[in-house]
């Protein structure tokens, strides 16, 4: 397709260019589209030119006469979440500093969403795509599969065990396993565990339990495996009646809580594995007239601003989540350039944020 032919209406075209920079068409196109030798005294008259007469590049055009769109696709889960607003933001910083755009669509962690998405992005000939896949199963990663036929695919935030491929993650199970230490430290033993795998019944086994993970979100799996670490570590027992399963949802959070509340050996302390899942737990407790920490300890995953002002101020776990989409952006470029993908995971460390919200747990006249 011609590149003039693909300028909007009213827009000038790159013989408009060429005849103000006073080249030939062919000169100003492969200056303009990224591709052939140019030299150097020529290119800027094109440029000034095109900055000038307000010319904008068809990057379609572009891209199917180069091969090369300098696009980015990304597949997140939902962009409204602060997580992955972090985590868009450094891939968006990388790969802007590499003359690279980016595309970016949210799922909801809804698997027909993602293989329509990883079409669109195909269809617009990105030149490689980031991925926070909702897909579990070897039966639901064939668009993904798709994909790596193509062009290179990074995984970001999530692994799927299936597929062999670069896969950009922070440490889940050891940040779990550190949050749980740190509340058995302060001597709880009766540690509720919110946001567990969405089952319809609760699992009477420790087994039973890890098997409906396996089905679930790679994080979840590992954030709960490492709850059960600290928890054997310290040879505490395992009661399944102290982990949430069922919708993922605020509202189910603030139910199960409040069951954990009311149990005749009631807990002591909460582990929330996700923002909705702190909001929830607090609900829950103020509903029942108890405080954090003095009646319950409390430690989140994803630190943010509001966590620091809270009252108490709450112990969060800290994701660095411009790092992991800037190193998620540098692993899929450097494929896109040539390089052999190393088919890696790349772990990057989360940090426990110690503030007010743990503390020991409360004597007999509480």
């Amino acid at each position: 397709m011609p590149a003039d032919r693909g300028q909007a209406a009213g827009q000038p075209t790159i013989s408009e260019v060429a005849a103000e920079a006073g080249v030939g068409r062919a000169t100003a196109a492969r200056t303009l589209g990224g591709y052939g030798y140019v030299s150097p005294e020529l290119r800027e008259r094109v440029l000034a030119a095109a900055e000038k007469l307000g010319y904008r590049a068809n990057a379609l055009a572009r891209s199917m006469s180069t091969g090369v769109s300098h696009t980015l696709g990304v597949i997140v889960a939902d962009i409204g979440n602060p997580f992955f607003a972090g985590v868009v933001r450094g891939i968006c910083d990388t790969s802007r500093a590499r003359g690279f755009d980016t595309i970016v669509l949210s799922t909801y962690e809804n698997l027909d969403e993602e293989v329509a998405a990883t079409n669109v992005l195909i269809d617009k000939r990105v030149d490689g795509v980031i991925i926070a896949s909702a897909a579990v199963g070897r039966r639901e990663v064939a668009h993904i599969r798709a994909a790596m036929d193509r062009i290179p695919v990074v995984l970001v935030d999530r692994a799927v065990a299936s597929l062999d491929l670069d896969t950009v993650v922070i440490d889940n199970r050891d940040a779990a396993r550190e949050a749980v230490e740190t509340l058995i430290a302060a001597g709880h033993r009766r540690i509720g565990f919110v946001w567990g795998p969405p089952a319809a019944q609760q699992p009477v086994t420790r087994r039973g339990l890890l098997a409906e993970a396996s089905r679930n979100l790679w994080t979840d799996g590992e954030r709960l495996r490492g709850y059960l670490d600290a928890l054997d570590d310290a040879r505490i027992p395992f009661d399944p009646e102290l982990v949430m399963v069922g919708r993922k949802t605020e509202e189910r959070v603030t139910e199960e809580v409040a069951r954990m509340l009311s149990l005749p050996d009631r807990i002591t302390a909460i582990f929330c594995t996700e923002t909705d899942g702190v909001t929830g737990a607090l609900r829950a407790l103020r509903t029942a007239g108890l405080s954090c920490p003095r009646d319950v300890a409390l430690i989140g995953f994803d630190d943010s601003a509001w966590a620091a002002v809270m009252e108490p101020p709450l112990t969060m776990i800290e994701q660095p989540v411009h790092r992991l989409g800037a190193k998620a952006a540098e692993v899929l470029l450097d494929a896109i350039a040539g390089g052999e993908p190393a088919r890696e995971t790349h772990t990057l460390r989360s940090r426990l944020i110690a503030r007010s919200s743990v503390a020991p747990p409360p004597g007999p006249h509480h």
